[in-house]
C-alpha cells in the first residue's frame, strides 16, 4: 500500500509539473508573438506618422488661406479630422511597441471600475446586459489610462458575448500581497483551444467581427503593470477573467507620495520591489524604461 501511495504521489507530481511547463511554454510563445507585432507596429507607425504630420500641416495652411471659399474649407476640416483619427489609431498600435506609463499613482479600484462602467452603460443597455459590481476598497500602484483600457476591453467583450442579454458581474478582493479584479459574464464561453490562444495577435472568438487587438492590449498592459491574467471558461458556459496585481503596501505608498528629487529610489524590502518607480528624473539619473521594475 505504501508503494502504491508513493506511486500515486509521483504520478500526481509529474502531471502537475507537466501542466506548469505547458503553461509557461504557452506564455513564452504568446510573448514572442507579441514582441514581433510590437516591433512591426513601431516600425510601420513611425513610417506612416511622418507623411501624416506633413499632410496635416499643409491642410492647416490651406484652412488659413483667404483664397479658398469658406464652403470649401469644410472638406479640408473633414480631411484634418480623418488624419487625427489615423493618428489615434497609430498611437493605439504603438501601445504594443512601448507601453510605458508616463504617470504612476495610487489607484482606487472601486473608483476606476465605476468609471469604466459609466462609459459602457449605453452599450450594456443596448444589449440588455445588467452590470452588477460587488466592489471593496482596494488600492494598487498603476496608470489610470492603462487600467481603463484593460477594464473597458474585458467588459466590452463580456457584454458582446451576451447578445441575448445577461449579467456581467465584477468583483474585487485584496489580501496582503495582491489585489484581484474578477469579471464574469454569462456568454457563450470558450473551449480549451480558444482559451489557449486568447491574447495572441489577430486571434478573436468573434469570428469575422473581431481582430483580437483588444485582448492583446489587455495582456500587454497587464504584464507591463506586473500583473497576470487568468481565464476560466467552458463552451456554452460563463467566462471569468481574473486580473491580479501587486497590492499597495504602506512602504510603497510612502515612496510614491514622498518624491525624492533626481533619484530613482529602490526599496529595501523585496516585496516592495515589484513596481516602484521613477520618482523624479534628471540628466544624472535617467529613469527606467519600465518604471514598474526596480533598479537592480
Amino acid at each position: 500500500m505504501a508503494i502504491q501511495s508513493d506511486g500515486m504521489f509521483i504520478v500526481g507530481y509529474m502531471v502537475e509539473h507537466i501542466r506548469k511547463q505547458h503553461f509557461v511554454l504557452r506564455r513564452l510563445i504568446r510573448m514572442e508573438k507579441m514582441e514581433v507585432v510590437s516591433h512591426l507596429a513601431a516600425s510601420i507607425s513611425h513610417e506612416i506618422r511622418n507623411p501624416l504630420t506633413a499632410t496635416r500641416g499643409f491642410l492647416q495652411l490651406l484652412m488659413e488661406s483667404k483664397d479658398i471659399p469658406e464652403d470649401k474649407k469644410k472638406y479640408i476640416s473633414i480631411a484634418v479630422s480623418e488624419l487625427d483619427q489615423a493618428e489615434g489609431i497609430i498611437r493605439y498600435y504603438l501601445t504594443f511597441a512601448k507601453p510605458t506609463p508616463e504617470k504612476l499613482e495610487v489607484l482606487n479600484l472601486e473608483e476606476e471600475i465605476e468609471k469604466a462602467i459609466r462609459i459602457l452603460e449605453p452599450l450594456a443597455n443596448m444589449n440588455a446586459v445588467d452590470i452588477r459590481p460587488h466592489l471593496h476598497s482596494c488600492k494598487m500602484v498603476g496608470n489610470t489610462g492603462f487600467l481603463q483600457q484593460i477594464l473597458i476591453n474585458i467588459m466590452k467583450n463580456g457584454i458582446e458575448a451576451m447578445p441575448n442579454g445577461g449579467v456581467l458581474s465584477i468583483y474585487t478582493k485584496q489580501d496582503s500581497s495582491k489585489v484581484s479584479i474578477i469579471i464574469a459574464d454569462e456568454g457563450v464561453g470558450m473551449d480549451e483551444a480558444q482559451k489557449s490562444r486568447l491574447g495572441e495577435p489577430y486571434f478573436s472568438t468573434k469570428e469575422s467581427k473581431g481582430t483580437g487587438h483588444g485582448m492583446m492590449v489587455v495582456f500587454r498592459l497587464v504584464e507591463t503593470m506586473n500583473g497576470s491574467v487568468q481565464v476560466d471558461s467552458e463552451k456554452r458556459k460563463e467566462t471569468t477573467i481574473t486580473l491580479i496585481f501587486p497590492a499597495l503596501s504602506e512602504t510603497t505608498k510612502k515612496i510614491l507620495l514622498q518624491p525624492r528629487p533626481g533619484i530613482l529610489f529602490k526599496p529595501d524590502f523585496h516585496q516592495d520591489c515589484r513596481g516602484y518607480i521613477r520618482i523624479w528624473k534628471n540628466d544624472k539619473h535617467p529613469s527606467l524604461q519600465n518604471p514598474f521594475h526596480c533598479l537592480e
